[in-house]
């Protein structure tokens, strides 16, 4: 198993293990996803009916209103929420979303997210170091 690491800068602290989820796409906490199931349900989304329990969600910045937060802190109260976070380009919202969901995050990656990290690798994040570890089978 190779393993690739990368550094970037922690937005809320803490360690993960999970399966990457990817999104080349940004995600709307608030509307895009069912807090109850933790599923995608964002029409036309590429990750519509994919879940985001146990997962380490990748994406690059999310989108929509001030309830952003609202909606993380109603997925985590669910349960459902990711286990981590990383994020190309964090911003207000996203960093507090975060925080109420109480998952480790990291942004700003010295290299590009998505040509490195793919949807299943394992991802370990370690984010009161601003380091992420992924774990390719080839």
């Amino acid at each position: 198993m190779k393993k690739i690491t990368l550094k970037g800068r922690k937005i809320f602290g803490g360690k993960a293990k999970g399966k990457a989820l990817v999104s080349h796409n940004p995600v709307a906490f608030c509307a895009g996803i069912d807090p109850n199931t933790g599923e995608i349900t964002e029409r036309g989304h590429e990750l519509q009916g994919e879940i985001l329990k146990d997962k380490v969600l990748v994406f690059p910045c999310g989108k929509g209103s001030s309830a952003f937060s609202k909606a993380a802190y109603a997925l985590a109260l669910a349960g459902n929420s990711p286990v981590a976070c990383i994020i190309e380009k964090v911003d207000p919202k996203t960093a507090l979303a975060s925080i109420v969901m109480h998952t480790p995050t990291i942004a700003e990656v010295e290299e590009d997210l998505f040509s490195v990290i793919k949807t299943g690798d394992t991802v370990e994040i370690d984010a009161d170091l601003g380091e992420i570890s992924i774990y390719k089978n080839s």
